[in-house]
């Protein structure tokens, strides 16, 4: 082939991986065709799903023809071309019907096309799209290289369907990301809003506003029930990585053997059952945020393992010898004390510090100052929409009642007790919650006790708060018939930590 020819070719090879757009690699061919073929006209099909030939690229015809669709059994020439692999020629005595007669532009005049020639592209035994060619002087494709054609559409080919894998990729990947902005909003949702009017939870508004827009490791601490998860997935609704999901893990409930692979992944043939490669938790929240729920569960040579992760962005998938990086941002929770765990020799000293950057402190509700009103009417809301019950509320002497209840289990045990009077209420044809609708286990003649607890003259808060663990501990004791994994059941923690708490306050 000439050397004008090998150039021209180069070129479309070498467009192949560049980052020209669609439209300027179509063109790029069309440009080619003239250069390389004797033609006044070339025009650029795309072979799509609906059966139609669709022009991308012409020269030398009117730019009306890009507006258009061929339906190849319409047009008896195109349905020649792409019936066969081989070039087909169209002498100016061919009775077909030629689809760009009156399109050819010649001195700003349309005209009938005389000479024309045509070539399916083909990948894969797949057709793709096709490519013609006209020409005003008859007999002008006479002469035309085989090799030369053969080459040209085989590139023509390759170049089509590297577009539209592209495109196809392109739209997977943005219907990936409308999927995963609609499952973040549906688990923003899911965790409701931060409701209160508290100083506490104010404050609590204040530090999660100002940590958010870093990536720095945040440990949310509080009691059960405080709504940590909530604070967590606030942190990152207002981080810049809120686009991308937060995934969540709960250590407590990984499996003891496969935790390590829970979290970073294995490769085929790990362990007995791994029966393909599986991305762990770290790399699914590459490039966003993941939220370790009770960590302190976290054995220590898992521990290990993610002060590796948090450190240097590395880790390595179970059964691998590669090492792979992340970009994840680090939330952590917890209700037990963690200074404790470390000096206990539970928790890695190293890895607390790596997570306690900005530690957040969920207050419990006891001490949220008038927020217990606000909240029963926020929780109360799901069971008026579920049973159509629209007025119903809570008389204010029960709110001032609840307002004086200790809440153990903060505003997780708020909504249950609220849930469970409203629904007797609604039974009962009420649409106030009075004090007969609520469990008789909720004795708020009970209250009165905790005035041990509050003295009116100065004392240790140390002390104060050791009498009430010893009284809680006994009290979980005594309702859980003196087994002490009972006891760490009822006042959700772990039996371990509650046993040397109870030893340590002297409970027997």
């Amino acid at each position: 082939m000439p050397p004008m020819i090998d150039q021209v070719l180069l070129n479309i090879a070498l467009n192949l991986s560049s980052n020209l757009s669609h439209e300027q690699q179509y063109q790029a061919i069309i440009d080619g065709v003239s250069t390389v073929f004797p033609c006044d006209a070339s025009c650029l099909f795309i072979f799509d799903k609906g059966g139609f030939l669709t022009p991308v690229a012409v020269q030398g015809l009117s730019k009306s023809v890009l507006g258009r669709r061929y339906f190849p059994k319409a047009h008896p020439r195109l349905e020649a071309i792409i019936q066969t692999r081989e070039p087909v020629r169209f002498d100016s005595d061919c009775p077909l019907p030629d689809p760009f007669d009156g399109a050819l532009m010649a001195e700003d005049q349309c005209i009938d096309v005389h000479d024309c020639m045509g070539f399916s592209l083909y990948v894969d035994g797949q057709l793709v799209g096709a490519l013609t060619m006209d020409a005003l002087a008859i007999g002008a494709f006479n002469n035309i290289d085989p090799v030369a054609i053969e080459t040209f559409a085989a590139l023509t080919a390759a170049t089509l369907r590297n577009i539209a894998q592209l495109k196809a990729l392109k739209a997977q990947n943005q219907k990936q990301k409308n999927v995963t902005q609609t499952l973040i909003q549906q688990a923003r949702s899911q965790h409701g809003e931060m409701i209160g009017l508290s100083p506490q939870i104010n404050q609590l508004r204040n530090n999660i506003a100002t940590v958010a827009q870093s990536d720095y490791a945040v440990l949310v601490t509080g009691e059960t029930g405080t709504g940590k998860e909530l604070v967590a997935h606030s942190v990152h609704a207002q981080s810049h990585r809120c686009d991308k999901p937060m995934i969540y893990v709960n250590c407590a409930a990984l499996p003891e053997g496969l935790a390590e692979s829970e979290l970073f992944g294995h490769v085929k043939g790990a362990f007995t059952g791994a029966n393909s490669h599986r991305a762990g938790k770290f790399e699914l929240a590459d490039g966003g945020t993941i939220f370790l729920d009770e960590v302190g569960e976290l054995p220590l040579i898992l521990q290990a393992k993610l002060l590796r992760v948090i450190q240097q962005g590395e880790l390595q998938r179970v059964g691998s010898d590669k090492h792979l990086m992340v970009n994840v941002r680090i939330i952590a929770a917890t209700n037990r004390q963690l200074e404790n765990e470390v000096e206990s020799g539970s928790f890695r000293a190293d890895l607390f510090h790596r997570l306690n950057v900005f530690p957040i402190r969920v207050p419990s509700l006891r001490s949220r100052e008038g927020d217990i009103p606000v909240l029963a009417g926020y929780l109360l809301e799901k069971v008026r929409q579920q049973f159509n019950a629209p007025n119903l509320h809570v008389h204010p002497k029960v709110l001032l009642q609840l307002e004086s209840l200790p809440w153990l289990g903060n505003i997780r045990e708020l909504e249950h007790t609220l849930t469970r009077a409203a629904l007797h209420a609604i039974q009962q044809g009420a649409s106030t919650i009075m004090l007969n609708h609520f469990d008789a286990s909720l004795t708020f003649d009970d209250v009165k006790s905790t005035s041990q607890y509050l003295p009116k003259e100065s004392q240790s808060m140390r002390e104060l708060v050791e009498h009430y663990q010893r009284d809680l501990i006994e009290h979980a004791l005594s309702q859980s018939g003196g087994v002490w994994a009972k006891a760490a059941e009822f006042l959700q923690m772990d039996r371990g930590n509650l046993y040397r708490m109870g030893k340590k306050l002297g409970v027997k």
